[in-house]
């Protein structure tokens, strides 16, 4: 079968949009990564609570983890938290454990990302 100088140039394109689109995945994944390292909390916690297993996720065989974002008031304590990734049949019991959490006093507000990891009991 022979491709006229049409099909051959908008194989070309396609090979050349699929290329496109792999680089830019392989380049998000990167800085998705370095964000990753970048957002970890850097005050020590002092209390973490751990996460229920919900009877649900037991019963589906649910394991993963969820990344929990947290606002640390200066005094320890988390001021806001929110879900950023997980199975959302996990992430409210990882929410729920995340604002009981208490880190060490610092001189100002920070934030960062706690991660659950949830495995099958």
């Amino acid at each position: 079968m022979s491709l006229r100088k049409g099909g051959v140039a908008v194989l070309i394109a396609a090979v050349a949009i699929i290329t496109s689109a792999v680089g830019v995945a392989a380049q998000n994944q990167n800085q998705s990564q370095t964000q990753d390292s970048q957002n970890e909390i850097v005050r020590r916690a002092k209390v973490k609570v751990q996460p229920i297993y919900p009877d649900l996720a037991r019963k589906m065989n649910l394991t993963g983890t969820v990344k929990v974002a947290v606002v640390v008031a200066p005094n320890g304590s988390v001021k806001e938290a929110k879900v950023v990734g997980g199975h959302p049949v996990l992430a409210g019991a990882a929410l729920d454990a995340a604002k009981k959490w208490h880190f060490e006093p610092a001189s100002v507000e920070t934030s960062g990302v706690v991660d659950f990891k949830f495995e099958a009991q």
